[in-house]
Protein backbone atom coordinates (compact mmCIF):
# COMPACT_ATOMS: atom_id res chain seq x y z
CA UNK A 1 0.00 0.00 0.00
CA UNK A 2 1.20 3.74 -1.11
CA UNK A 3 0.43 6.64 1.21
CA UNK A 4 -1.08 9.61 -0.27
CA UNK A 5 0.92 12.70 -0.04
CA UNK A 6 -1.38 15.66 -0.93
CA UNK A 7 -2.52 17.70 2.42
CA UNK A 8 -5.55 16.81 4.16
CA UNK A 9 -5.58 13.19 3.16
CA UNK A 10 -2.04 11.32 4.37
CA UNK A 11 -3.83 7.64 3.73
CA UNK A 12 -2.85 4.92 2.42
CA UNK A 13 -4.42 3.48 -1.00
CA UNK A 14 -3.85 0.59 -3.73
CA UNK A 15 -2.65 2.09 -6.81
CA UNK A 16 -4.27 -0.05 -8.86
CA UNK A 17 -7.31 1.53 -7.66
CA UNK A 18 -6.63 4.99 -7.29
CA UNK A 19 -9.17 7.00 -9.69
CA UNK A 20 -9.88 10.47 -10.21
CA UNK A 21 -12.63 10.44 -7.53
CA UNK A 22 -10.40 8.99 -4.65
CA UNK A 23 -8.34 11.68 -2.78
CA UNK A 24 -10.00 14.54 -1.09
CA UNK A 25 -7.55 16.98 -0.47
CA UNK A 26 -6.27 21.05 0.08
CA UNK A 27 -4.73 22.44 -3.40
CA UNK A 28 -3.14 25.39 -1.44
CA UNK A 29 -1.05 25.90 1.32
CA UNK A 30 -1.91 26.73 5.08
CA UNK A 31 -2.12 29.66 6.30
CA UNK A 32 -1.35 30.99 10.17
CA UNK A 33 -1.88 34.53 11.21
CA UNK A 34 -2.26 35.64 14.23
CA UNK A 35 -2.88 32.85 16.25
CA UNK A 36 -5.82 31.91 13.41
CA UNK A 37 -5.13 28.71 11.25
CA UNK A 38 -6.82 28.23 7.97
CA UNK A 39 -6.65 26.63 4.09
CA UNK A 40 -5.28 29.82 1.28
CA UNK A 41 -7.46 27.27 -1.18
CA UNK A 42 -10.85 27.41 0.92
CA UNK A 43 -10.57 29.93 3.64
CA UNK A 44 -13.84 31.93 2.04
CA UNK A 45 -15.81 28.54 2.63
CA UNK A 46 -13.97 27.17 5.69
CA UNK A 47 -13.08 29.84 8.55
CA UNK A 48 -10.07 30.09 10.34
CA UNK A 49 -9.62 28.38 13.52
CA UNK A 50 -7.39 28.64 16.68
CA UNK A 51 -7.05 24.89 17.18
CA UNK A 52 -4.70 22.83 15.92
CA UNK A 53 -6.48 19.44 15.71
CA UNK A 54 -9.57 21.30 14.72
CA UNK A 55 -7.56 22.66 11.81
CA UNK A 56 -6.07 19.20 10.87
CA UNK A 57 -10.11 18.51 10.38
CA UNK A 58 -11.00 20.91 7.88
CA UNK A 59 -12.21 18.67 5.09
CA UNK A 60 -10.62 19.04 1.76
CA UNK A 61 -12.01 21.01 -0.74
CA UNK A 62 -10.39 19.44 -3.86
CA UNK A 63 -11.13 16.07 -5.71
CA UNK A 64 -8.31 14.17 -7.26
CA UNK A 65 -6.37 11.10 -7.51
CA UNK A 66 -3.91 9.98 -4.48
CA UNK A 67 -0.58 11.36 -5.31
CA UNK A 68 2.35 8.88 -3.77
CA UNK A 69 4.67 9.99 -0.84
CA UNK A 70 8.39 10.19 -1.67
CA UNK A 71 10.84 7.61 -0.04
CA UNK A 72 12.16 8.99 3.12
CA UNK A 73 15.76 9.57 2.70
CA UNK A 74 18.24 8.10 5.12
CA UNK A 75 18.33 9.08 8.84
CA UNK A 76 21.52 10.92 9.42
CA UNK A 77 23.56 9.26 12.61
CA UNK A 78 22.61 10.90 15.70
CA UNK A 79 24.84 13.71 16.99
CA UNK A 80 26.52 13.62 20.75
CA UNK A 81 24.61 15.24 23.73
CA UNK A 82 25.34 18.76 23.92
CA UNK A 83 25.26 21.16 26.71
CA UNK A 84 21.94 23.37 26.70
CA UNK A 85 21.21 24.38 23.16
CA UNK A 86 20.70 28.03 20.73
CA UNK A 87 18.81 27.94 17.48
CA UNK A 88 20.56 28.10 14.41
CA UNK A 89 19.16 27.74 10.69
CA UNK A 90 20.74 25.73 7.80
CA UNK A 91 19.43 24.48 4.49
CA UNK A 92 18.95 21.16 3.30
CA UNK A 93 18.88 19.91 -0.32
CA UNK A 94 16.03 21.04 -1.25
CA UNK A 95 16.68 24.20 0.05
CA UNK A 96 14.54 23.86 2.65
CA UNK A 97 15.41 26.01 5.54
CA UNK A 98 15.97 24.40 9.05
CA UNK A 99 15.49 25.26 12.42
CA UNK A 100 18.42 22.89 14.81
CA UNK A 101 19.92 23.34 18.18
CA UNK A 102 24.05 24.07 18.58
CA UNK A 103 26.15 24.60 21.44
CA UNK A 104 25.27 27.48 23.52
CA UNK A 105 28.05 30.07 24.17
CA UNK A 106 29.24 29.61 27.94
CA UNK A 107 27.16 32.14 30.44
CA UNK A 108 28.98 33.67 33.32
CA UNK A 109 28.52 32.40 36.74
CA UNK A 110 26.48 34.24 39.18
CA UNK A 111 27.89 35.42 41.90
CA UNK A 112 27.61 33.82 44.86
CA UNK A 113 25.19 34.61 47.61
CA UNK A 114 22.91 35.86 44.15
CA UNK A 115 19.57 34.23 43.25
CA UNK A 116 18.64 34.88 39.46
CA UNK A 117 14.75 36.63 39.86
CA UNK A 118 14.43 35.69 35.90
CA UNK A 119 14.09 32.05 36.69
CA UNK A 120 11.93 30.05 34.42
CA UNK A 121 9.26 28.28 36.50
CA UNK A 122 8.81 24.61 35.96
CA UNK A 123 6.80 23.85 33.33
CA UNK A 124 2.82 22.23 33.80
CA UNK A 125 2.62 18.09 34.07
CA UNK A 126 1.53 17.01 30.71
CA UNK A 127 -0.76 13.92 31.45
CA UNK A 128 -0.61 11.76 28.03
CA UNK A 129 -3.90 10.10 26.79
CA UNK A 130 -4.79 6.54 27.08
CA UNK A 131 -5.99 4.04 25.13
CA UNK A 132 -9.70 2.84 25.68
CA UNK A 133 -9.03 -0.90 24.90
CA UNK A 134 -12.78 -1.80 26.04
CA UNK A 135 -14.33 0.27 23.42
CA UNK A 136 -14.82 -0.59 19.72
CA UNK A 137 -12.73 1.21 17.18
CA UNK A 138 -14.58 1.66 13.36
CA UNK A 139 -11.97 0.44 10.61
CA UNK A 140 -10.26 3.46 9.28
CA UNK A 141 -10.57 5.46 12.51
CA UNK A 142 -6.85 7.39 12.85
CA UNK A 143 -4.72 7.28 15.60
CA UNK A 144 -5.21 9.96 18.18
CA UNK A 145 -1.66 11.37 18.44
CA UNK A 146 0.42 14.16 16.74
CA UNK A 147 3.11 12.67 14.09
CA UNK A 148 1.21 9.29 13.87
CA UNK A 149 -0.69 8.23 10.73
CA UNK A 150 -1.79 5.28 11.59
CA UNK A 151 -5.37 4.22 10.51
CA UNK A 152 -7.16 1.25 12.94
CA UNK A 153 -7.40 -2.45 10.85
CA UNK A 154 -8.23 -4.66 14.19
CA UNK A 155 -7.45 -4.96 17.37
CA UNK A 156 -5.06 -8.53 16.62
CA UNK A 157 -3.01 -5.91 14.26
CA UNK A 158 -3.31 -2.59 16.15
CA UNK A 159 -3.74 -2.96 19.88
CA UNK A 160 -2.20 -6.63 20.55
CA UNK A 161 1.05 -6.73 21.94
CA UNK A 162 3.29 -7.73 19.48
CA UNK A 163 0.90 -6.80 16.58
CA UNK A 164 2.02 -6.12 12.86
CA UNK A 165 0.92 -1.96 13.26
CA UNK A 166 0.76 -1.77 17.19
CA UNK A 167 3.96 0.10 18.80
CA UNK A 168 3.26 3.70 18.30
CA UNK A 169 5.89 6.74 17.02
CA UNK A 170 4.64 9.87 18.22
CA UNK A 171 4.83 13.10 19.77
CA UNK A 172 3.54 13.60 23.13
CA UNK A 173 3.52 17.25 23.61
CA UNK A 174 1.65 19.79 21.16
CA UNK A 175 2.87 21.60 18.05
CA UNK A 176 4.27 25.33 18.41
CA UNK A 177 3.87 27.72 15.99
CA UNK A 178 6.65 30.87 16.84
CA UNK A 179 7.68 33.61 14.18
CA UNK A 180 7.13 31.53 11.29
CA UNK A 181 9.00 28.15 12.89
CA UNK A 182 6.87 24.95 13.27
CA UNK A 183 7.56 22.12 15.25
CA UNK A 184 6.52 20.30 18.66
CA UNK A 185 7.32 21.13 22.07
CA UNK A 186 8.72 17.55 23.29
CA UNK A 187 11.15 17.52 20.52
CA UNK A 188 13.73 20.39 19.26
CA UNK A 189 13.45 19.89 15.55
CA UNK A 190 12.00 23.41 14.57
CA UNK A 191 11.04 24.04 10.21
CA UNK A 192 9.88 26.72 8.04
CA UNK A 193 7.65 24.58 5.37
CA UNK A 194 4.31 23.11 6.24
CA UNK A 195 5.27 19.75 4.52
CA UNK A 196 8.53 19.75 6.25
CA UNK A 197 6.93 20.24 9.74
CA UNK A 198 4.34 16.99 9.41
CA UNK A 199 7.20 15.10 8.00
CA UNK A 200 8.85 16.00 11.57
CA UNK A 201 8.96 12.35 13.05
CA UNK A 202 7.41 11.12 16.36
CA UNK A 203 10.22 11.24 19.07
CA UNK A 204 8.55 8.73 21.20
CA UNK A 205 7.11 5.15 21.16
CA UNK A 206 3.90 3.70 22.64
CA UNK A 207 0.57 2.39 22.26
CA UNK A 208 -1.53 3.83 19.77
CA UNK A 209 -4.96 6.15 21.26
CA UNK A 210 -8.14 5.53 19.18
CA UNK A 211 -10.52 6.47 21.60
CA UNK A 212 -9.04 8.15 24.46
CA UNK A 213 -10.05 7.01 27.65
CA UNK A 214 -11.85 8.58 30.27
CA UNK A 215 -10.23 10.78 33.51
CA UNK A 216 -11.11 9.76 36.85
CA UNK A 217 -12.28 12.98 38.08
CA UNK A 218 -11.53 14.37 41.94
CA UNK A 219 -14.99 15.98 42.22
CA UNK A 220 -16.90 17.95 40.25
CA UNK A 221 -15.75 21.58 39.44
CA UNK A 222 -19.03 23.76 37.94
CA UNK A 223 -17.44 26.11 36.01
CA UNK A 224 -19.05 29.13 33.82
CA UNK A 225 -18.54 29.57 29.95
CA UNK A 226 -19.09 32.46 27.73
CA UNK A 227 -21.96 32.22 25.54
CA UNK A 228 -22.89 34.33 22.39
CA UNK A 229 -25.24 34.44 19.43
CA UNK A 230 -27.12 36.05 17.02
CA UNK A 231 -29.77 35.29 14.18
CA UNK A 232 -31.13 35.19 10.75
CA UNK A 233 -34.90 35.32 9.95
CA UNK A 234 -35.17 31.18 10.61
CA UNK A 235 -32.51 30.49 12.84
CA UNK A 236 -30.41 31.60 16.13
CA UNK A 237 -26.63 30.57 16.27
CA UNK A 238 -25.44 29.98 19.51
CA UNK A 239 -21.77 29.58 20.75
CA UNK A 240 -20.58 27.97 24.08
CA UNK A 241 -17.19 28.57 24.81
CA UNK A 242 -15.60 25.74 26.51
CA UNK A 243 -11.62 23.78 25.54
CA UNK A 244 -11.40 20.27 24.34
CA UNK A 245 -14.91 19.54 25.39
CA UNK A 246 -15.51 15.91 25.77
CA UNK A 247 -18.40 15.37 23.17
CA UNK A 248 -18.65 11.81 24.44
CA UNK A 249 -19.78 12.95 27.63
CA UNK A 250 -21.44 16.14 27.45
CA UNK A 251 -25.26 16.77 25.97
CA UNK A 252 -27.03 19.13 23.97
CA UNK A 253 -31.28 18.53 24.44
CA UNK A 254 -33.89 20.92 22.88
CA UNK A 255 -37.43 21.38 23.81
CA UNK A 256 -40.05 23.77 22.12
CA UNK A 257 -38.94 26.77 25.00
CA UNK A 258 -36.20 25.45 26.16
CA UNK A 259 -32.44 24.83 25.65
CA UNK A 260 -30.28 22.38 28.22
CA UNK A 261 -26.49 22.32 28.32
CA UNK A 262 -24.50 19.78 29.93
CA UNK A 263 -20.57 20.10 28.84
CA UNK A 264 -17.62 18.14 30.21
CA UNK A 265 -14.64 20.39 30.26
CA UNK A 266 -10.78 19.26 30.85
CA UNK A 267 -10.50 17.66 34.73
CA UNK A 268 -13.24 17.79 37.26
CA UNK A 269 -14.61 20.99 35.32
CA UNK A 270 -18.43 21.15 33.81
CA UNK A 271 -20.27 23.83 32.72
CA UNK A 272 -24.35 22.94 33.13
CA UNK A 273 -27.07 25.54 32.29
CA UNK A 274 -30.81 25.41 31.24
CA UNK A 275 -32.30 28.32 29.23
CA UNK A 276 -35.58 29.23 28.81
CA UNK A 277 -35.89 30.57 25.49
CA UNK A 278 -37.03 34.05 24.02
CA UNK A 279 -39.17 32.08 21.69
CA UNK A 280 -40.39 28.83 20.32
CA UNK A 281 -38.08 26.08 18.50
CA UNK A 282 -38.35 23.34 16.05
CA UNK A 283 -36.42 20.37 18.26
CA UNK A 284 -36.31 18.20 15.56
CA UNK A 285 -34.40 20.29 13.17
CA UNK A 286 -32.09 21.84 15.82
CA UNK A 287 -28.57 20.65 15.87
CA UNK A 288 -24.90 20.64 17.08
CA UNK A 289 -21.31 20.21 16.77
CA UNK A 290 -18.21 20.32 18.94
CA UNK A 291 -15.05 21.89 17.82
CA UNK A 292 -11.58 22.03 19.50
CA UNK A 293 -12.83 25.66 21.45
CA UNK A 294 -16.23 26.00 21.63
CA UNK A 295 -19.97 24.09 20.91
CA UNK A 296 -22.01 25.76 18.21
CA UNK A 297 -25.67 25.35 18.11
CA UNK A 298 -28.27 26.01 15.99
CA UNK A 299 -31.76 26.35 17.02
CA UNK A 300 -34.53 26.32 14.33
CA UNK A 301 -37.19 28.71 15.05
CA UNK A 302 -41.20 28.19 14.58
CA UNK A 303 -41.53 31.99 13.20
CA UNK A 304 -39.75 34.79 11.73
CA UNK A 305 -39.69 36.84 14.16
CA UNK A 306 -36.63 38.47 15.52
CA UNK A 307 -34.75 37.42 19.27
CA UNK A 308 -34.65 40.23 21.16
CA UNK A 309 -32.56 38.32 23.56
CA UNK A 310 -31.69 34.50 24.22
CA UNK A 311 -33.42 34.12 27.32
CA UNK A 312 -37.09 34.82 27.70
CA UNK A 313 -37.38 37.94 29.75
CA UNK A 314 -38.38 37.35 33.73
CA UNK A 315 -40.61 40.95 33.26
CA UNK A 316 -42.32 43.03 30.70
CA UNK A 317 -40.66 44.57 28.14
CA UNK A 318 -43.51 47.05 27.41
CA UNK A 319 -44.22 47.51 23.61
CA UNK A 320 -40.87 46.78 22.34
CA UNK A 321 -40.65 46.23 18.36
CA UNK A 322 -38.75 43.09 17.68
CA UNK A 323 -36.75 44.11 14.46
CA UNK A 324 -33.57 42.76 12.61
CA UNK A 325 -30.80 45.25 12.80
CA UNK A 326 -28.89 46.14 9.88
CA UNK A 327 -25.64 46.54 11.62
CA UNK A 328 -25.63 43.64 13.64
CA UNK A 329 -25.69 45.49 17.27
CA UNK A 330 -28.50 43.58 18.77
CA UNK A 331 -26.92 40.28 17.69
CA UNK A 332 -28.94 40.21 14.49
CA UNK A 333 -27.68 39.54 10.73
CA UNK A 334 -29.30 39.20 7.46
CA UNK A 335 -32.40 41.37 7.89
CA UNK A 336 -33.26 44.74 6.01
CA UNK A 337 -37.06 44.56 7.01
CA UNK A 338 -39.25 45.44 10.18
CA UNK A 339 -40.42 41.83 10.94
CA UNK A 340 -43.03 41.59 13.80
CA UNK A 341 -45.07 38.70 15.39
CA UNK A 342 -48.87 39.20 15.92
CA UNK A 343 -48.49 40.66 19.00
CA UNK A 344 -46.70 43.54 18.26
CA UNK A 345 -48.45 44.47 14.75
CA UNK A 346 -51.69 44.57 16.56
CA UNK A 347 -49.37 46.91 19.10
CA UNK A 348 -47.78 48.74 16.08
CA UNK A 349 -51.24 50.01 15.09
CA UNK A 350 -52.41 51.00 18.25
CA UNK A 351 -49.44 53.53 18.37
CA UNK A 352 -50.00 54.46 14.64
Amino acid sequence: MARCSHKGCGQEFDPKTNTEKSCTYHAGGPVFHEGLKSWSCCSDVNKPVLDFDEFMSIPGCTIGKHDEAPAKPPSPPPKPAQNPASLSVTTSNDGTEVYASGPAAPSAPEPLGTTSVFSTPPAPVHVEEEDDLGAQVKPGTKCRHNGCSVLFVSDEVNRKEGGEASECTYHPLPPIFREGSKGYLCCKRRVLEFDEFLKIEGCKKGRHVFVAKAKPQEGEQFTECRIDHFQTPSEVHVSVYGKQADKDRSKIEFEETKLHIDIFLPGPKRFRKSIELFGPIDPDNSSYKFFGTKVDILLKKQDTRSWTILEKPQRDLGPVSLTFGVGGRTGTIGGKDIILDESNKSKSKVTV
